[in-house]
Formats: structure tokens, C-alpha cells, sequence
């Protein structure tokens, strides 16, 4: 009889069966992909009908042409709308894979099936810059901007333009997401009525119907003036208020108007301001600043010579991306007009930059989107962050549009209108939940002692796959950076540098965290967690900000946890500081320029000490701070470029979104914060097509501080956001169910688990 070494057996099973998931598709990917394709048919396997022969031939038209992988993201966006008849369609592509170009794209295609209108809602900065690339990328586009203070007035003569016959140009219509949920002023409107005893009464302005109370009794003009809601007349339904209009320019104050608003071109003064107005009139240049920025820029004189060289062409070209003229009718929500007074449909197609955005419960963005996207016949939704982590990231944002969808498998409101319950239910089912058990004795009884068991749910990062199956991947389409291929794009690398801190400093650092994480742990054993953020903060910020004292005081009594000194003078420099220079010295050596992330902008503010710092070490440096406008900080930033700067400093939340920082190829993050998404924008603001140099991202942390900490937990909750970015982590499904409630809160369980371990040692 022979002898079975149960030892051995369990190790050849350990080696042949625990494996990554990432290993395990290499290995069984074609069985489980053919599989998957025999019960899930793809909507999309490259050009096998005339009808996607035609749509290439559209995109093939345009002036500016999507590479082939953008191109099969088009042709599978039009499927999905188009073939499969679906109301929505979800563009999840990296950043710097050319999401507006494949959106255009998309538009000009749909053309053919009938689509001609297509809005778009942008950030505010991006507004013009979509503006300009349609301009550039189709032929005889008719591209308006519903982003001023003329946005009600063209809105208006787009309805008295209903009716006109439709000469085939195309159609886009660009609004800025501020200005889509922007309330409105009014104030009553209404007729008064002498009545008894001298009291002046109201009637409605068109029928002339007296206004009565619920009693029957007509109603004073005091009383009525004392209303804070909008109402109609009972009878005829007409409005008893009023849109409040700017104040009228009059005619002696419309030259002076008009010469302010020239003076804002960049080369133009007042004395050439002055002379344009009296060689073209004031109608003319008012109505072209209105309508065709543009075509100012082409004026020409009575002998048909271009009036501005071609240098000041360039930079007037550059600075109109970004300005706006009107003399309009007043602030009126747009939303709210293409809700009331446009019919359904009207607009053809609605494309959503930066669709996360609008993923909120509450948000009045997200809600003004929800009312757009019901307006329209379809929507594409561009992303390159669909997910945070969260199931309910993504509730709201399917909801507003895919709502028959989310409808049809029971995630509706109540019938008061409230969405909480079916947020609840579609994270009980596709999310993930924690249910935490407290166990407490209690010796109150007077017989025997009894034990108290509470139990508390939260969320986790994580999105199940029925979820993924049934809501991402049937209208999802998915494209990285590295599958566009070819020599689109260089080189990207990422690398963590380790920074030690001084003695002092680290001496310093270890009696604070000491000091503040006993009376956390004594806060948190009486359940008290309003010390959590302040704890955090100061432990993450203060390596950072050693260069002034710092007092902890209790947010609620004031009173004074702990404190300690400035380590650095103004003139000393700190470890990060030097291996920030370091960087900045040895990038400029090699004419690359360096983009230095500081989240500490405000009150500790590090950005002022790292510049003078640069500036001492011979580099030219700038920082954008938040005071720049969204609208002109690509402006800002490029004129910071021609003068020739070498770094620039900035917040990440400022660049996050949209803009392309081609001239700086090399990423420095001083620190990273606790948002998934804005470290995943800001790192792709260089790595972007048009680049030609590698990318090289570089994330910066004091060793043995709770910044290691933060980057670790931030780069789990990026490998759950992958998951549903059509990218499986090396952890595999694991991801999906980390320990953390937030980045926050994983950080405080960490930070209080180590003291712990420390003093137990």
C-alpha cells in the first residue's frame, strides 16, 4: 500500500490553482472570450455592413480625421445609438485619447440619420475650446455659444426660427454647465385695480382678471407684493412676474461701452479703439463682437487690406477663444428655457464633457443635465473617469440618462419624488456594503450584567459585476491611451520617490502624531469623531508646512491639543523642496519643462515659498492660482510659456479638466489629496496626443509619515475606479472589496492600528 504525502499534495495544489486573475485570463482568455461572445454578442466587430462603410466615409470627410482606434470608438458609439436604438452611449477614454474629436466625429456622422442639432455641455474653460475644434474638424459648421449674457437672446431667436426650412449645414450648440443651471431674477408682474376705501387690488397684465384670495376676496396690492413664488393668472394662465433685464445701455453711453469692451483685445488701446469705431460705425463692430468674433480679426478697409498684421492676428485669435461680447436680454436659466419653450427633441443629440461631473444626489448641474438629456433623442456622455470607487458614483449619473433602464429594473422614485430609497436598493445589489458590529458591555442591570450589540452599515469601494454587465458595459465604450498604437503618442512612466525628513523635522513629526492620535483614540472611545478631519489634515500637511508653527485646537471647545514649532526658516530649504529643485534642474538641463503639484494653496499656502526657492536655484517660475478665471487660465498658461518659464505650480482641482499642457512633459506631485478623479485627470494633463516628448510623472512623500499611507490607499482606489474602465487589477476581484469606507477613513483606521501596534511593541 503506498503512502500519500498530504504536504506535498497541498503543495502542488497551492502552485497549480492559487494564481493571479490577471494570469488566469492570460491563460483561459480565449476560451472565456469566445464563450462571452456566443451569450453577450458584441454590438460592435469592425466594418461588416454598408452602413458602417458610410459612417467611415463621413468621418473621412471632416478636415481633421480621427485615427483608426478613435474611428472604431465612433463607429461602436453609433451602433450602440444608432443599430441598437439605445438612448444613451458612454465614451470611457483615458485622458489624452481625443474625446471631443471622437464626439464630433460621432455628430457628423449621425448626420446623414437625421440628426442635425447637437448640444453640448462643457466645464467653463472648455466652452471655446470646443468651439474651435468643431470649427476646425467640420466644414461649414454653424457653432453658437449659450455661455454669456446673450445666451436668453439667442435662445429666443432660435424659436422664432422654428419654422424656417433647414439648408443642411450642421448644427452645434455649446453651453458652459455654470451658465446651464444659473437661476434667474424676476420680480411681479400685474395690472392694479382701484377698489374699495382707495385700496388698489391686482389683475392679471393680459386678461385683465381680477386676482382673488382662496376666500374669494380680491387681493391687495400689498399683499400680493409680499409673494415670494412665481404664479399665473387663474384664468388665462398668463405669468403674474416678470424676467428682470440688465439695465438698458442707452445711446450716449453705448460708444463708451462699446470702445471699454475693444480695449479688452489684446494690441488694441483706446486711441485704436477710438479711430476703428469711427472708420466701421458702432452697429457694424457691435454686431460682429456679438455674433463672429472671428471675422474681426479679418477686417479689412475700404481698399480690402487686412487692417492687423499677422502678429496681432495671432494673438487677437488666441484671446477671442476666450472672450465674450454681448449686450443681451437678461439671465434666464437656459435649461429652463429648453425645458418650457423648445419642443422634445429639438435638440438631436446632447454630448456631456466630463460626464462625471454630474454624478451627485443633490447637484443642480446634474439635475439641469438630467433635463437636457430628456429633451433629446440621444446622448453620448464623455468620461475618463467613469467611476470613483463607489457603486453609487454612478446611480445618479445612469439615472439622468438611461432612465428607462434603471426604471425597468425597479430603481424609480417615490412618488414624492425622492431617489434615496432606490439609491439604497441599487447599492444593496450592485455595490458593496459593510455591516459593523459594536459589542458593548453593560453593568446597569441589577441582576446580571448584559451585553449591547449595535450594528451600523456603510459603503465600500466597489462595483459588482451583474452591474458591470447589465449598466457599463452594454452602452460602454472603452479606450486607452497605449491602444491608439502607432507614434501617436511617447513614452510615460510613473515613479514614487521616498523623501527622508530631517532629524529635527522627523523628531518634530513623530511627537505630534504621537500626541494627536491619544486623543483621537480617546475621542473615538466615546464615539466622538469630530476629531478625524483635523487629525488627518494636520499629519498630512504639516511635513509639508513645517516652515510655520502649527496649533491644533479642538474644532468644538477650542481648546489646545497640541502645537509645535516652525523647523525651516524662510531662507532654509526642506527635503522635498531640495529634491523638487533637484528635479526641476536636471529636467531644464535637458530643455523639459516641470508642472509641480501643491494641494496646499490657501491658508497653508506653499506655493509662494516654492517659488522664491525655484526662482534663488535659476529657475523661472509661476503659479497659477485660483483668482485666474477658468475661461483664461489656457491663455495664462501659455503666456507664462512664451516668457519662457521652467516650472509652473499649481493645484491640481485648477488643470484637472481639459486642458492640454503639451510644454510640460515632466509631472512633479508635491502631494496628491484624497480624489480619485482629480489624480487621475491631473496626471494626464502632458500625455496627451500632439506630445513628442516622454511623460514622466513623479509623486513625492515623506518617508515614515501618513503621506506613504495616503498614496497607498489612493492607488487601491484607483484599482477599483480600473475595474470599471475595462481594466482588471493584478489584485483581481479583491480590489472590489477593499477595507476601507474612504480614502479619509481607511487612513484614520490605518494611522490608529499602527499606534496601537506601537505601543503594544
Amino acid at each position: 500500500m503506498q503512502t500519500i504525502d498530504t504536504t506535498a499534495l497541498e503543495t502542488i495544489n497551492k502552485a497549480n490553482f492559487n494564481i493571479g486573475l490577471t494570469q488566469f485570463i492570460d491563460e483561459f482568455g480565449d476560451g472565456l472570450m469566445e464563450s462571452l461572445n456566443r451569450s453577450n454578442p458584441p454590438v460592435y466587430t469592425g466594418m461588416t455592413a454598408p452602413v458602417h462603410y458610410a459612417r467611415q466615409a463621413a468621418m473621412g470627410s471632416l478636415n481633421r480625421k480621427p485615427f483608426p482606434p478613435q474611428a472604431e470608438v465612433v463607429q461602436t458609439v453609433l451602433s450602440i445609438l444608432l443599430d441598437k436604438g439605445e438612448r444613451a452611449a458612454i465614451i470611457n477614454a483615458e485622458m489624452g485619447t481625443g474625446k471631443t474629436i471622437m464626439a464630433i466625429a460621432a455628430a457628423a456622422a449621425m448626420r446623414s440619420a437625421g440628426y442635425r442639432r447637437t448640444l453640448v455641455i462643457a466645464p467653463p474653460h472648455l466652452v471655446y475650446k470646443w468651439r474651435r475644434e468643431i470649427l476646425e474638424t467640420i466644414p461649414d459648421a454653424r457653432v453658437w455659444v449659450l455661455n454669456g449674457p446673450d445666451t436668453l437672446a439667442k435662445l429666443l431667436k432660435l424659436r422664432a426660427e422654428l419654422n424656417l426650412p433647414y439648408d443642411s449645414k450642421p448644427e452645434f450648440f455649446i453651453l458652459g454647465r455654470i451658465r446651464m443651471r444659473m437661476g434667474f431674477h424676476w420680480r411681479l408682474a400685474y395690472n392694479r385695480r382701484r377698489g374699495e376705501d382707495d385700496v388698489f387690488n391686482v389683475a392679471c397684465p393680459d386678461c385683465g382678471t381680477l386676482i382673488r384670495d382662496s376666500e374669494g376676496n380680491p387681493v391687495p396690492e400689498q399683499v400680493f407684493l409680499e409673494t415670494e413664488k412665481r404664479c399665473k393668472c387663474p384664468k388665462c394662465k398668463g405669468a403674474l412676474w416678470t424676467l428682470m433685464r440688465p439695465r438698458q445701455v442707452d445711446t450716449n453711453d453705448r460708444r463708451r461701452t462699446l470702445l471699454k469692451s475693444m480695449c479688452r483685445i489684446p494690441t488694441i488701446g483706446e486711441v485704436r479703439a477710438g479711430k476703428l469705431v469711427d472708420q466701421f460705425g458702432e452697429d457694424f463692430l457691435s454686431s460682429m463682437l456679438a455674433d463672429n468674433v472671428h471675422e474681426f480679426i479679418n477686417l479689412m478697409d475700404a481698399k480690402g487690406k487686412f487692417v492687423f498684421t499677422d502678429r496681432q492676428a495671432k494673438r487677437m485669435e488666441r484671446a477671442l477663444a476666450t472672450l465674450e461680447f454681448g449686450w443681451g436680454e437678461g439671465g434666464y436659466q437656459p435649461t429652463e428655457f429648453i425645458k418650457r419653450y423648445l419642443p422634445d427633441g429639438f435638440f438631436d443629440l446632447l454630448v456631456v464633457d466630463e460626464g462625471h461631473e454630474y454624478k451627485n444626489s443633490g447637484s443642480a448641474q446634474g439635475q439641469a443635465m438630467g433635463v437636457l438629456a430628456a429633451k433629446t433623442r440621444k446622448t453620448i456622455l464623455l468620461t475618463g473617469t467613469l467611476m470613483g470607487g463607489y457603486a453609487d458614483d454612478l446611480f445618479f449619473l445612469l439615472f439622468r440618462v438611461l432612465t428607462d433602464r434603471m426604471i425597468e429594473d425597479g430603481f424609480k422614485p417615490r412618488r414624492n419624488g425622492s431617489m434615496a430609497s432606490a439609491a439604497s436598493a441599487f447599492m444593496a445589489e450592485h455595490g458593496v456594503l459593510k455591516d459593523i458590529y459594536t459589542e458593548r458591555n453593560d453593568e446597569s442591570h441589577r441582576t446580571a450584567k448584559g451585553k449591547k450589540l449595535s450594528v451600523r452599515t456603510v459603503k465600500a469601494p466597489g462595483f459588482g459585476p451583474k452591474g458591470i454587465h447589465r449598466f457599463v458595459l452594454p452602452f460602454t465604450v472603452f479606450l486607452k491611451l497605449k491602444d491608439i498604437g502607432g507614434n501617436v503618442l511617447p513614452a510615460y512612466t510613473e515613479e514614487f520617490r521616498e523623501t527622508a525628513m530631517s532629524d529635527k523635522q522627523s523628531g518634530a513629526y513623530r511627537g505630534l502624531s504621537i500626541r494627536l492620535t491619544q486623543e483621537l483614540n480617546e475621542a473615538l472611545a466615546k464615539r466622538d469623531t469630530t476629531l478625524l478631519g483635523v487629525v488627518l489634515n494636520v499629519l498630512l500637511a504639516w511635513p509639508d508646512c513645517s516652515f510655520r508653527p502649527e496649533v491644533v485646537k479642538h474644532p468644538r471647545t477650542g481648546d489646545q491639543l497640541a502645537s509645535v514649532p516652525a523647523i525651516f526658516g524662510d531662507e532654509d530649504l526642506m527635503p522635498k523642496e531640495k529634491e523638487l529643485i533637484d528635479i526641476c534642474l536636471e529636467e531644464k538641463a535637458q530643455n523639459r519643462k516641470v508642472l509641480a503639484y501643491s494641494i496646499y494653496t490657501g491658508t497653508r499656502d506653499t506655493t509662494s515659498r516654492l517659488k522664491k526657492a525655484l526662482e534663488q536655484a535659476g529657475l523661472k517660475t509661476a503659479v497659477l492660482r485660483s483668482s485666474v478665471e477658468t475661461s483664461k487660465r489656457e491663455e495664462w498658461i501659455l503666456d507664462q510659456v512664451d516668457r519662457g518659464i521652467d516650472v509652473l505650480i499649481c493645484n491640481p482641482e485648477l488643470v484637472k479638466t481639459g486642458l492640454d499642457l503639451l510644454d510640460f512633459p515632466t509631472i512633479v506631485f508635491l502631494q496628491t489629496g484624497y480624489n480619485v478623479y482629480t489624480l487621475q485627470q491631473a496626471s494626464r494633463r502632458s500625455w496627451r496626443i500632439g506630445q513628442t516628448q516622454p511623460v514622466k510623472v513623479i509623486f513625492l512623500g515623506y518617508q515614515g509619515s501618513s503621506q506613504i499611507t495616503c498614496l497607498q490607499l489612493m492607488a487601491k482606489k484607483i484599482a477599483v475606479s480600473q475595474s470599471t474602465s475595462g481594466d482588471i487589477p493584478e489584485s483581481g476581484l479583491d480590489s472590489l472589496n477593499t477595507d476601507g469606507d474612504s480614502v479619509e477613513m481607511a487612513l484614520a483606521r490605518q494611522l490608529v492600528t499602527d499606534k496601537n501596534l506601537a505601543k503594544a511593541a
